[in-house]
């Protein structure tokens, strides 16, 4: 049964997005099940057919959608980030990209059978990474810094150039049957490098310019910047055939290394964007396969896999990292790593239906072959790159410390617990004597405002998972909500309000979509925890147990007790907020502030901190 079109676009909406949801849950790239999905809505059961759904439109949609993948994912590529590692990047897009070139090619002549243009176009097609399973893979294994920005920079960068090889191979098979295939094939390099180049810088910089000056509304930042991406690249297109992926890479490079240029909500935008054309893209082509094909190679085919995991791979990372700073292990787990993504999938759909219409029999086969190579290494490596990593020792510890904004008596204090329950802690502060009281008390302290961009390069946040905004100052609080909500999710990112806040009527508060969520009770303020801190209070840890309960806890301590946090048997940090009801179980560990005995306090105009007798 065959979807009428407007239930087909709804369903490949929902089922793509069920996917994600469900690939976060699993924590694993979402590219296998939306893949399989698709196989699965369109050969396995026919309720799917992307060519009768969207006729002449589908390969302009594919292409368009990978424009601005590419694009989005230029936009991360920040030279700072490979700083001592763009040698390495170099030759892995270069040596390295031509040495899987030839092992493919060779492979698919002699194991497959493809005539040798056939062949060099199928070694092209699968030469490529790319963000699409790159990232969710990095975000799953979690490698060191050295490894995931190799990783990171190769997979966006070597998108495009894979594209464009595939194209000059494409060119070299049409034009050699008129015996100038060479000259041809050098003539259209040399086009699309300069072409693309040039349309890519021009365009970004035009971009950056408009928005440093402000000269578009806030409104339709985002909208400019889609609309530019779909004009440059069918622009480029325009003039110099198949250049357009290089140019929108180009220019999101540009953009994204340019001074003074803010690209976060842009970023945020496009991120959202690509998840769900990514969602979408793949389903669609996964739901043109035709298996039988594969059944019809048979062992060749597995043959093929074989070849790409454990001997192109590994061949062309070793030759590229001869010599660099990187160690063996990391040289091991990044040949490891090198799944296939949407690029692959989309230009061998693409050069598949215009080979075949050029006559080329085998065409068919290509298109099969290299999901194939997208599925076994999505699924063998994403199953077995966390593991390895794990073994070789090259993972970043687990992002379950704390960033805490102000390095105060408050943030040091309650830093200073959570610091004691095994957790890593970084504390920031532009008051020099803060971060020195901090480091004396065996507190790591970044030295300067966290929203700087300063801190954009410097503010080591490996292994940290959550935000507490502590520093007593709710502006710079509020703004450092806003610059990690994208860093560690939104219910990672946390506030403790100003005693001045506490006051304020409700058309001067800010509106809590642009706050942290509020830490410990909706009458707790820095200035009262400041007070308490002053008067004798301590942060004390508690074992719950069944007969000493979290409810008989707070009844013993009743008036003189702030819950701060509590730590789960499997050791996960969990903050008290206001937003949503934490209740401690047996064998938690609970964290609160303790007033002296007898000593307690009342819920309201208590912010000087003075202490209030029974």
């Amino acid at each position: 049964m065959e979807l009428s079109p407007l239930t087909a676009l709804a369903f490949i909406g929902i089922l793509g997005i069920g996917c994600q949801w469900l690939a976060w849950r699993a924590r694993q790239p979402a590219i296998l099940l939306l893949l399989l999905a698709g196989i699965a809505a369109g050969p396995l059961t026919g309720l799917l057919d992307p060519d009768a759904l969207f006729g002449d439109l589908l390969f302009p949609i594919v292409s368009l959608s990978v424009a601005v993948i590419l694009f989005e994912g230029s936009l991360r590529l920040h030279i700072d980030e490979i700083r001592g590692l763009r040698k390495v990047v170099r030759n892995l897009i270069t040596l390295g990209a031509f040495i899987s070139w030839m092992i493919m090619a060779g492979a698919a002549h002699y194991l497959v059978g493809f005539e040798p243009g056939l062949a060099l176009l199928f070694g092209a097609v699968v030469v490529v990474t790319g963000p699409t399973v790159i990232l969710p893979m990095l975000r799953t294994v979690r490698p060191n810094a050295n490894v995931a920005g190799v990783l990171r920079w190769e997979g966006i960068v070597i998108d495009p150039l894979g594209a464009l090889l595939a194209v000059l191979v494409f060119d070299f098979i049409i034009s050699s049957r008129t015996g100038s295939a060479v000259g041809h094939v050098l003539l259209t390099f040399g086009r699309l490098v300069l072409v693309g180049g040039a349309m890519g810088f021009v365009f970004a910089y035009i971009l950056g310019v408009v928005l440093r000056r402000h000269l578009v509304p806030e409104y339709l930042r985002n909208v400019l910047v889609l609309t530019l991406v779909f004009g440059v690249y069918a622009v480029s297109g325009m003039v110099e055939h198949e250049s357009g992926l290089l140019a929108v890479t180009i220019m999101g490079m540009f953009l994204a290394n340019m001074k003074n240029t803010d690209i976060g909500d842009i970023l945020d935008f496009k991120e959202s964007l690509s998840v769900l054309l990514i969602s979408g893209l793949f389903i669609i082509l996964a739901a043109r396969i035709q298996p039988a094909l594969l059944f019809a190679v048979g062992w060749p085919s597995l043959m093929l896999l074989g070849v790409v995991l454990f001997l192109s791979r590994p061949l062309a990372v070793f030759a590229s990292t001869l010599g660099s700073e990187l160690n063996f292990r990391e040289r091991l787990l990044i040949a490891w790593i090198g799944p296939r993504g949407i690029v692959a999938a989309a230009i061998s759909a693409v050069f598949a239906i215009r080979l075949g219409d050029a006559g080329y029999a085998e065409a068919e086969l290509l298109v099969p072959l290299t999901f194939l190579v997208i599925i076994g290494s999505v699924l063998i490596q994403s199953a077995t790159a966390k593991p390895f990593a794990r073994w070789l020792g090259v993972r970043e510890p687990p992002p379950r410390g704390v960033l805490i904004i102000g390095a105060g008596n408050v943030a040091r204090a309650v830093g200073k617990a959570i610091l004691d329950q095994g957790f890593k802690v970084m504390l920031t502060d532009s008051n020099w004597e803060n971060c020195s009281l901090a480091r004396r008390e065996g507190l790591e302290a970044y030295y300067g405002n966290p929203i700087s961009e300063h801190a954009d390069r410097n503010l080591a946040l490996t292994g940290l998972g959550n935000m507490l905004g502590m520093s007593g100052r709710h502006h710079l609080d509020m703004l450092a909500s806003q610059r990690f909500k994208s860093e560690f999710g939104a219910q990672n990112v946390y506030e403790l309000i100003s005693s001045r806040e506490s006051v304020v009527s409700e058309k001067h508060k800010v509106s809590t979509r642009h706050r942290g969520r509020q830490l410990f009770g909706s009458d707790i303020t820095h200035g009262r925890i400041a007070g308490w801190l002053g008067n004798g209070a301590e942060i004390r840890s508690t074992r719950l147990q069944k007969e000493f309960d979290f409810n008989a806890y707070i009844e013993r301590y009743r008036g003189r007790c702030i819950p701060l946090f509590a730590v789960d048997p499997e050791g996960k940090l969990h903050f008290f907020t206001t937003d949503a009801e934490l209740v401690p179980e047996t064998d938690w560990m609970v964290v609160s502030l303790i007033l002296p005995e007898g000593e307690t306090y009342t819920p309201a105009g208590d912010d000087d901190g003075k202490k209030q007798e029974t």
